[in-house]
Formats: C-alpha cells, sequence, structure tokens
C-alpha cells in the first residue's frame, strides 16, 4: 500500500493536514490514482484543492466517530462541484462492535438521501486486518466503469496542486489533467503569470510517457520556470486557447443550512480548480440570496484564470468561517451591464449579445466550436440581416458609382459579396448591371488635351474625382490635377533634356520646353522627383533610376 501523509506532523498526530497522492490497480486491471484530502475543518482549503479536478469519490466515514459535521461539509462541497459517483468506506469497524457497526451504517445511509451518494456501496473495511479491502476494490471497479471517461478536447489544462525541484530534473509540477493530452516538448504556460515553459518529461505512477491522456494525474518536468516561481492554484495551459478573465457571470447555489441570506456583502473566498482567491460578487437581479435558493451573480477575480463556461467552483465566507455555495460558471466574458444580465451556457446567447464573434474567439469563450457564417466570424442571424439590409440601401443611394470598399467596415467587408445585387469590382461595391458614369469623363478628356497646363476641376464631383485618381486616371499633385498621360510626356520631355543636357536641367528650362507656368511645371517636376524619374541636385534636375529611355 501507499501512506499518503507526506509529513512528520501527519503521521505523529494520525491525520491528514495537506493533500496526498497515492495510486493503485483495480482487479479489472484498472488504474485509479487517488487524492487524499484532510477531513479536519482547519484545513478545508486544503481539501479544497484537492476536489476541483476529480472525476468521483470514495467518502470515507469511520464506524467509531460516525457522521461528523465536516463530513456533512465535504458531502455538500461535492455536490457543489458537480461530482456526480462515489463509493462509501465505512473504515475502523475492528474496534467497533457490530451494533455500533449497524448504527454508523444506518446514519450514513439517512445522510447521503437525496445526494449522489444515495444508492451509493456502503462497504465495511478495517485496513490492519484487512477486512472488506478486496469487496471496496471490486466496489471501486464498479465505480471506474460507472465514471464517465473525460473528455479530450484538445485544450490541456492543469491545475497545479504541487510544485517542487527534483534531484536532476529541476522544477516538477503535478495536478489532475482535464481537457486535453499533454505531450513532451509541448510549449505551454504558467498563468496567471504567463511564464512559457516546455514539457520535458511526464510522469504518471511513477512511470514514464510521452503523452498523457486527460483525466491523468500528472508530474510534469518543466523547463522555463523555477519550482519557487509556481504555487499551487497556478495553471498550466496553451495560452492562445482560453479566455483569460478577472470577471466571470456564474450561477450560485446557496447551501440551505445558512441562517443567513448571502449578499455582496462579505470577505468571499472562492475555491476553483486548485487555487483560492479573494473575490468581490454582486448578485444580479435581487440584492441578496436566501439559503436553499439559486441566483445568478458576478464574480471579481484578483488575477486573470483561464475559465470556460461549465468550471465549478465554491464559495466560502471568510469571515464566518463557513461554505456559502457553490456554482458553475456561465459567461468568462460578460458584456451587458450587471443589471441587464441575464447569465446561461447558451452559445447563442454569447453570439446574439456580441452580434460579430470571430470563431476562435467563440470556441475559446465558451469550449465550443462552430463554422463561421461570413468570412472568420460566427454571426447573429438578425445582424446579419441588418447588415445586409444597411449595405444595400447603402449601395442603392450612391447610384452607379457604388461604394469604395475602403470605406466600409470589416462587418459590412465581409458581406459585401453575400449581396446578390450588387457585384465588387475595382475595389467598389456597384449595383448588378450598373453602366461606369465614369467612362470617358470629360474632364479626363479636357486634361489630355492640355497635358502641361491642365484646367482646372470645377463643376467635377469630388467623389468622381476622388475615385478617378484611385483608379490612376488622374495624379493629384499639390491640388492640381494632371492626366495619367501628361505624367508620362513630362517623364519624356525631361528624359530630351537629359540627352540634351546630361548634367541636368534647370525649373526654367524644363518650362520653357513644356510651354507652362512655373505653378504647372513645379507640380509636376516634384512628382517626377518623388517616382525616382529625376533627383534634384541643387538647382537641377538630374536622370533617377525611372528616367525612360528614349
Amino acid at each position: 500500500g501507499t501512506d499518503p501523509d507526506r509529513f512528520a506532523e501527519e503521521k505523529a498526530r494520525g491525520l491528514t493536514i495537506d493533500l496526498g497522492f497515492a495510486a493503485t490497480t483495480l482487479p479489472s486491471g484498472a488504474a485509479l490514482s487517488l487524492v487524499d484530502v484532510p477531513g479536519h475543518v482547519r484545513f478545508l482549503k486544503n481539501m479544497l484543492a484537492g476536489v476541483g479536478a476529480v472525476d468521483a469519490c470514495l467518502f470515507v466515514v469511520a464506524a467509531t466517530e460516525g457522521w461528523k459535521p465536516q463530513s456533512e461539509e465535504h458531502l455538500r462541497i461535492l455536490e457543489l462541484l458537480g461530482i456526480g459517483h462515489g463509493v462509501i468506506a465505512l473504515t475502523k469497524v475492528g474496534p467497533a462492535d457490530e451494533d455500533l457497526v449497524d448504527l454508523a451504517r444506518l446514519e450514513i445511509i439517512e445522510q447521503v438521501e437525496g445526494t449522489f451518494l444515495e444508492g451509493a456501496a456502503v462497504v465495511a473495511t478495517d485496513a490492519p486486518t484487512g477486512l472488506g479491502l478486496d469487496d471496496l476494490r471490486v466496489a471501486l471497479d464498479d465505480l471506474v466503469g460507472a465514471t464517465p471517461t473525460a473528455m479530450d478536447h484538445g485544450r490541456p489544462r492543469l491545475w497545479v496542486d504541487r510544485a517542487f525541484s527534483a534531484k536532476g530534473a529541476g522544477t516538477v509540477v503535478t495536478g489532475t489533467l482535464s481537457g486535453g493530452a499533454l505531450r513532451v516538448d509541448d510549449e505551454l504556460a504558467i498563468h496567471p503569470t504567463g511564464t512559457a515553459v516546455r514539457v520535458r518529461s511526464l510522469e504518471n505512477h511513477h512511470a514514464s510517457h510521452l503523452e498523457l491522456p486527460p483525466g491523468s494525474r500528472c508530474a510534469v518536468n518543466l523547463v522555463g520556470a523555477a519550482h519557487d516561481e509556481v504555487v499551487r492554484g497556478d495553471v498550466l495551459v496553451r495560452s492562445d486557447q482560453w479566455h483569460h478573465t478577472t470577471v466571470f457571470d456564474a450561477s450560485l447555489q446557496v447551501l440551505e443550512r445558512l441562517d443567513h441570506p448571502v449578499s455582496r456583502r462579505g470577505a468571499h473566498v472562492l475555491y476553483l480548480g486548485s487555487g483560492e482567491h479573494p473575490v468581490r460578487m454582486r448578485i444580479l437581479g435581487p440584492d441578496a440570496l436566501e439559503p436553499g435558493s439559486e441566483g445568478s451573480v458576478r464574480i471579481h477575480l484578483p488575477r486573470p484564470l483561464p475559465l470556460l463556461p461549465g468550471d465549478r467552483f465554491v464559495l466560502r465566507e471568510s469571515g464566518r468561517s463557513e461554505t456559502v455555495g457553490g456554482g458553475e460558471v456561465l459567461d468568462v466574458d460578460p458584456t451587458e451591464k450587471a443589471s441587464a444580465a441575464r447569465p446561461d451556457r447558451s452559445v447563442d446567447r454569447v453570439v446574439k449579445e456580441r452580434g460579430w464573434v470571430d470563431a476562435d474567439e467563440l470556441e475559446r469563450l465558451t469550449g465550443e466550436r462552430r463554422d463561421p457564417d461570413v468570412d472568420r466570424w460566427v454571426v447573429n442571424p438578425e445582424m446579419l440581416h441588418g447588415t445586409l439590409e444597411r449595405l444595400r440601401d447603402a449601395v442603392d443611394s450612391v447610384g452607379p458609382l457604388g461604394l469604395e470598399l475602403s470605406r466600409l467596415n470589416p462587418f459590412e467587408r465581409a458581406v459585401a459579396g453575400l449581396l446578390g445585387d450588387a457585384v465588387i469590382e475595382a475595389g467598389r461595391l456597384v449595383p448588378v448591371g450598373a453602366v461606369d458614369p465614369l467612362a470617358d469623363h470629360p474632364f479626363v478628356a479636357a486634361l489630355a488635351a492640355s497635358p502641361f497646363t491642365p484646367p482646372g476641376p470645377d463643376g467635377v464631383d469630388r467623389g468622381e474625382l476622388r475615385e478617378l485618381v484611385r483608379r490612376g486616371d488622374l495624379i493629384e499633385v499639390e491640388g492640381i490635377f494632371y492626366s495619367a498621360s501628361a505624367i508620362d510626356a513630362a517623364a519624356r520631355l525631361a528624359a530630351r533634356l537629359l540627352v540634351d543636357d546630361p548634367d541636368g536641367f534647370t525649373v526654367s528650362v524644363f518650362r520653357e520646353a513644356a510651354g507652362n507656368t512655373r505653378k504647372h511645371a513645379m507640380p509636376l517636376l516634384s512628382h517626377l522627383d518623388s517616382t525616382g524619374i529625376t533627383r534634384r541636385r541643387g538647382d537641377v534636375r538630374i536622370a533617377g533610376p525611372r528616367l525612360p529611355v528614349l
């Protein structure tokens, strides 16, 4: 067997103080990991650190002591954490007489009535003599067969319950793996610090593995962090797969045995995963929740944690040293004001509240993968319909010239291709069958007819000017418009002048050759300089790398 008590004080006092760990192989050959948690109320926070990721429980009641207050509290905590399967071990039956054992059994059956342990096997055992241990192994085998196996969603998360330094290996952390498999050489991060680490090696039940599935007790040898940089309550994840939150909405089931309502007042402490976190809490809706009732709450964490809807927690009030209740995370990134929030685990609600959600972000927020509706977004149907209608109205209002795609927001650009009565042409969304109103535009013709002394754009619509410039039909330099052919002609003129005088030409020489004034010559030369056709050297222009060859 394995003695899970690791500290001298535990062995001397005969009680568990901190978490202990053991493993066994059952008659079926199934391997079982056991986390031994303290029973005494003084060590309740250590108990809570150990039960956050378990699948089922072995509930221990000593025949010599019977059902105790901490038995009741532990049972309620297991229920709050959503544990649904268990076996009850009635221990120390050797020192107890038959009547005491029968009385203890009846008391257990009465106390677990209406809980997940109702109908669970109650196995009488006595460890020193070995009495009932074979029956307990069989009951545990049945328990393993009845307990659902952990699902692999490809998103591993390990809440650290122990960190230490192993000689010759370095930092080792332990915990119960959930959400996905871990492999040697995986790149992970420790949160909330965000320290990047790599998995050097993996162990389960003292055996090395290259990969461990979810549900495994893991000892993970890490590269990249010292053992004193990792503490119980930290969590090991792939950062980009999780939403790290400091505020979440949740359900809260208040324990019936409380003698007062629960409100936002109080020094509340949240137990989630393997961690203990002081939190601020607001009741959503009423001012308080009565004992035995259930409601919604908004919880503010002191540091960001990678959470997911469905995560379970226990809430205690440190001032009264009592367990208040517990519940389930519903929304890891609430967008509604607390006064209007109505949280649940519906993915459709998350999409509706946001309208447009990146599919990868939606998976981080909800744990559910949905195919995008438009481009990379999952879209609320009402929002999608509204966006399409607004875009259709906008296209109709601007006429055949259409809308510039660059002026649309990302969502409008994403749905532009879904409009059946509009098409994308040359960076614009135009009505189907529309005749290009800028074809053979008279202003372009006027500029081409007078390339070096262009007329002003009097009477020309500014939107049409912008579109002609965007198309490259016009070039605007210092507020003056030139035709594209004028720029080409100016480049050829500069090339001829440099053939005549390779040392360069002045502005006046260019102006006289172009037959224009300084007003039109200077912008042309400035454009030639900026495009590499010419270069300015003092008062003259010389050949640039893009000067055309005559």
